[in-house]
């Protein structure tokens, strides 16, 4: 799964007739080209490669004023809506997504109705509880990992993310549930 596809795919989506440069600019000031792999080249290439698959349909708009080719628009087709909203809650769901698709996908959540977000949030925070008790199940009772030197701490460093993932899901869900965010159907 792509950072780079799903932030290009709601940018398009949210502007609805997008050239590459739009796009470029929509994600640099998300503050993308900090935080992921969305770099100039890789937006392009992104572009032309889900025009390729059909997920975008590409419209040739006037001259470029520098002498070059035509610039291009693109749009989103019927697939490519459909393969936006897949990656989306994908990206909400899946227990261990890297961290710049978890940010993207967050960053894009509100193109989703209210209930369904928190539904694919409730999944996410179930997955992530269930995860941080599986990392401790198969321990004795009162396991100090400090005497199991670089293991302890190997098992410690899962805990802490298990435990961290899991209070920022159940953080967002609360604030979804509690009206934050103007969501798709607000």
């Amino acid at each position: 799964m792509s950072t780079v596809r799903l932030l290009a795919l709601g940018a398009v989506r949210r502007r609805g007739l997008a050239h590459g440069y739009q796009v470029r600019a929509d994600l640099e000031s998300w503050g993308a080209h900090e935080w992921s792999s969305a770099t100039s080249g890789s937006v392009y290439h992104a572009l032309k490669a889900m025009t390729r698959e059909g997920l975008l349909v590409v419209h040739e708009t006037s001259p470029s004023e520098a002498g070059g080719p035509p610039r291009m628009e693109y749009e989103l087709t019927g697939e490519g809506e459909q393969a936006y909203f897949t990656l989306l809650r994908s990206a909400l769901t899946n227990r261990d997504p890297k961290l710049d698709l978890l940010a993207a996908a967050v960053g894009l959540i509100d193109d989703l109705p209210r209930a369904e977000a928190i539904d694919l949030l409730r999944q996410r925070a179930r997955i992530m509880d269930e995860w941080r008790a599986s990392i401790t199940a198969h321990l004795p009772p009162d396991t100090d990992l400090g005497t199991w030197g670089p293991v302890g701490e190997v098992i410690g460093l899962w805990q802490h993310t298990a435990n961290s993932r899991a209070e920022w899901t159940h953080r967002l869900l609360k604030r979804l549930q509690d009206g934050d965010f103007r969501m798709a159907d607000d």
